[in-house]
């Protein structure tokens, strides 16, 4: 079967922390592509504007154009209803591409937080989840411990990727480009030029519909 990796987001806007997780996980776990997967309406983000989906695709296609084993996926965006939920991803993955075995790729963010997901439980029966090692302040015990204690209950099988997430939060980004200080240096520069050509983050753009 193909060994495909996943990484999933909202990628408001993608930053060169989800880049870095993309390449340790193919070089780590030999893996034949990395499909970056946009999602279409995430259920976790309804307290915020999100930018549009064309928006962020593009955004997409800009930072992964030059790394030959990432790959482009709309498969969530073009879902319809109003949420998209990665268990529901996953199924729909797993009915078009049989021959497939996919790897969901997720911070330690995730991982701690991932039984508050829309059954969790199918989640981690559908995919090989792989986390990255990352700060979280609310953690109560280690990332090791906690994907043991999912490995018991669920049955889950979970690989982690051994390097450190980039401290680096699209929150933060979008922060720092509505006040037109957008910081080059952690963003792929032609995902950087776009934004600022587009004038993505900033006051004007929400109020004259840039965002959903």
């Amino acid at each position: 079967m193909r060994k495909i990796g996943i990484m999933g987001g909202t990628f408001d806007p993608i930053h060169n922390g989800h880049i870095m997780l993309g390449r340790q996980a193919y070089a780590e776990y030999n893996l034949d592509e990395i499909w970056y997967m946009p999602s279409g309406q995430p259920p976790h983000k309804k307290g915020r504007h999100v930018t549009e989906s064309a928006e962020r695709c593009h955004m997409v296609k800009l930072a992964i154009q030059d790394i030959p084993y990432f790959v482009f996926s709309d498969f969530e965006v073009r879902r319809t209803g109003k949420n998209t939920y990665t268990a529901e991803t996953l199924a729909l993955l797993g009915e078009k591409y049989p021959d497939v075995h996919f790897y969901f790729i997720v911070g330690a963010d995730s991982l701690f937080e991932i039984e508050k997901w829309y059954h969790p439980e199918e989640v981690m029966a559908r995919a090989t989840l792989m986390a990255a090692h990352r700060e979280y302040g609310e953690a109560v015990t280690s990332l090791e411990r906690h994907a043991e204690y999912l490995r018991k209950k669920y049955g889950a099988d979970i690989l982690l990727l051994h390097c450190p997430e980039l401290a680096i939060a699209s929150e933060d980004i979008r922060k720092m480009a509505g006040e037109n200080r957008l910081p080059g240096e952690l963003l792929p520069r032609a995902v950087a030029d776009y934004i600022a050509e587009r004038g993505l983050y900033t006051d004007e753009a929400t109020k004259g519909g840039n965002n959903q």
